[in-house]
């Protein structure tokens, strides 16, 4: 079973081959047969939600809406049964966005179709993750050696999590920046003072203040901008080839300033851009899947760069 649920279950292999999933997605060169895909959304969205639609219309999928405040989950419905209904009712896969963590773990033996995690609570968000390196991959055409600084709310963020290991994983130096009470000591990565950060580093991962995780709202947004964020001063230190990078929503003037979001050096909207092509590849992925050949061309090809 073709599940994608976190990002270690992925092989290098796996992510080259989504990575030239992704480069054909661009030029409408995959395709599956039909299907229903269900979106299972419990918590908010935007980016991921929408780019899972776009993805599956430009595959030619039915996609099956569903929000959890219209649903049979304000009767007291389980995850379990919710996701068997859907199976049940014909759909192929499932996209699932849920508050707990490792939620598919309840899922795994009883439900027979392919499983996406699109983000469980404070774990992770294999997804992004696969945005987010097939943006580096086509800034830099590598990883091994770069510098990736991970900046903001490490605690709190999936994000965070899932490309921390991956990253480290390929080759690159990953190191983590932010205030100390948001560190987590469960990731194993050296934490940097920004201004040391933004100038070693060939990738910064901006990182939104999960404040719905939090059980205080911060006071001082402006103050957190000087202390522990990309202001315009830092980002004239970066050196001349580096990018920024944010997952989104963006804090316009708290994690990074306003005038940055859409400068020569941000890719924050082509990540969004990226994120229907690699979740074009993620389906086709879980619903086809490639063959030992395709594998086997597509990592010699990446592998040799």
């Amino acid at each position: 079973m073709n599940h994608i649920l976190r990002m270690c279950d992925l092989t290098d292999e796996d992510l080259y081959r989504l990575f030239d999933k992704a480069d054909k997605a661009k030029e409408n060169k995959i395709h599956v047969q039909q299907a229903f895909v269900a979106n299972l959304f419990f918590e908010p969205s935007t980016r991921t939600k929408m780019s899972f639609e776009v993805a599956e219309k430009k595959l030619g999928l039915e996609t099956l809406d569903f929000t959890s405040e219209s649903s049979s989950v304000q009767k007291g419905e389980s995850l379990y049964d919710t996701v068997r209904t859907f199976e049940a009712l014909g759909a192929n896969a499932v996209v699932i966005r849920h508050e707990k963590e490792n939620y598919y773990d309840d899922l795994l033996e009883g439900v027979s179709i392919p499983i996406i995690n699109g983000g469980d609570g404070k774990g992770e968000h294999p997804t992004q993750s696969l945005l987010d390196l097939y943006t580096i991959y086509q800034e830099y055409g590598y990883f091994e050696g770069l510098t990736v600084v991970i900046a903001g709310d490490i605690k709190h963020s999936r994000v965070a999590r899932s490309n921390a290991y991956i990253l480290n994983r390929l080759g690159a130096n990953v190191s983590f920046t932010g205030p100390e009470s948001w560190q987590d000591e469960s990731l194993v990565f050296p934490y940097l003072p920004i201004d040391e950060a933004v100038e070693q580093c060939d990738v910064l991962m901006m990182l939104r203040i999960q404040e719905e995780r939090h059980q205080n709202r911060i006071n001082n947004q402006q103050g957190y901008l000087q202390q522990f964020g990309l202001t315009v001063d830092r980002e004239k230190r970066m050196k001349h080839k580096s990018i920024i990078l944010h997952p989104a929503p963006v804090n316009r003037g708290v994690e990074i300033a306003s005038e940055l979001v859409e400068c020569s050096r941000s890719r924050i909207f082509q990540q969004m851009s990226n994120g229907v092509y690699i979740r074009m590849a993620a389906l086709e992925h879980v619903l086809r899947g490639g063959t030992e050949n395709e594998k086997t061309t597509e990592t010699s090809t990446h592998l040799s760069r």
